[in-house]
């Protein structure tokens, strides 16, 4: 249906791509709106758009017999949800919080679902990764990236199916509390003040507080309080230490700063997948929990494997094998030529491609 763009709300999905009138792209067909989208429109001078589903801040209406009642129950009946679908929930998430100070689990559920079912068939978790990745929505990108992540430690930690959705659930609210802090702020291209640092922070407690207060678990309000506590208490908001620390906060700290590291942001370039697994061994002795953090670098090892990889030397090969003792140290074929990096010290794996 075309509606005209001053009657547009965020949460609105569009029906087809918006040009401009130069045939310029301004929005792409499938988009669940927010306001950026809307003031875009609004600059390339859009008088009206095709949108499939309307967002009366409850739940998107229903507009035509192919569209399903709600943008989320869409992303579950659909057998190929994708990364892009789990992020467009997740600003219909952030919104709900702006419009009624709450999110409903139900929401969650079943946008999480879904991608926990596509989860079971991917088993190139780096692969998965590396085409998950764009400097565009970034928080709500990460948000679903954590959720993903934390599911998979939380399986190769040995939890239970049923355990694991909720840690999975833990990781995909973790930030939820950012819904309170000011996009200039989030968006902000350069490094933040110390009181703009001070105000982020602020999200952590946001967060616990609007898990707590939409009556979802204990568990999942704790690991949106303490995912940036740190074992030897040098984290925030509260510098807890050890077993102060719930056991899905330390598997979402692992997964939030696996997935920060390798995104593309604002203020920082994504950086090689590589390259943070070794930051997190270096943090598993003393700030993150040495478990999880070698669990989850043991599980994602194996990835690499028959990827194509560019050393130090300029020269592009493929991993053959993992060393057993040293990950990050694998045998490399370029060309007819072998290398075994745990013989060639000075040299490293600079980036990993798909």
């Amino acid at each position: 249906m075309k509606v005209s763009v001053t009657e547009l709300h965020v949460g609105d999905r569009t029906g087809s791509d918006i040009f401009n009138w130069n045939g310029l792209l301004v929005v792409s067909a499938h988009t669940v709106l927010n306001g950026e989208d809307i003031d875009k429109l609004h600059r390339h001078n859009i008088d009206y758009v095709d949108i499939m589903l309307r967002f009366d801040g409850g739940l998107p209406e229903q507009q035509n017999s192919n569209v399903t009642s709600s943008a989320i129950d869409d992303l579950k009946e659909d057998p190929t949800v994708t990364f892009a679908n789990a992020v467009d929930t997740m600003k219909l998430l952030f919104y709900e919080v702006e419009q009624n100070g709450q999110i409903k689990e139900a929401h969650i559920d079943n946008a999480f679902k879904p991608l926990t079912d596509h989860f079971k068939q991917e088993n190139d978790v780096v692969s998965l990764l590396l085409t998950m990745n764009s400097k565009d929505d970034y928080t709500y990108q990460h948000c679903v990236q954590v959720g993903m992540l934390s599911y998979y430690i939380a399986k190769w930690l040995g939890y239970s199916e049923e355990e694991a959705l909720i840690v999975g659930k833990a990781g995909y609210v973790h930030d939820i509390g950012k819904s309170n802090i000011s996009l200039d702020i989030l968006n902000k291209p350069g490094r933040l003040t110390d009181q703009e640092f001070d105000e982020v922070k602020k999200h952590a407690n946001y967060g616990y507080n609007l898990v707590k207060s939409s009556n979802m678990d204990e568990a999942i309000a704790l690991a949106a309080l303490q995912h940036h506590e740190r074992l030897d208490g040098s984290g925030y908001p509260s510098k807890l230490s050890g077993d102060d620390i719930h056991p899905y906060a330390k598997i979402v700290a692992v997964a939030d700063i696996y997935s920060a590291m390798v995104s593309n942001r604002v203020f920082q370039k994504k950086q090689s997948l590589l390259v943070v697994l070794k930051e997190l061994h270096r943090l598993s002795f003393g700030q993150l929990d040495p478990q999880v953090a070698q669990v989850f670098i043991r599980n994602m090892i194996p990835n690499f494997i028959g990827k194509r990889v560019l050393l130090s030397s300029g020269e592009i090969g493929h991993v053959i094998m993992t060393h057993p003792s040293d990950f990050f140290k694998p045998l490399v074929q370029v060309k007819e030529r072998f290398i075994n990096l745990t013989e060639q010290p000075d040299l490293e794996i600079e980036e990993i491609y798909i």
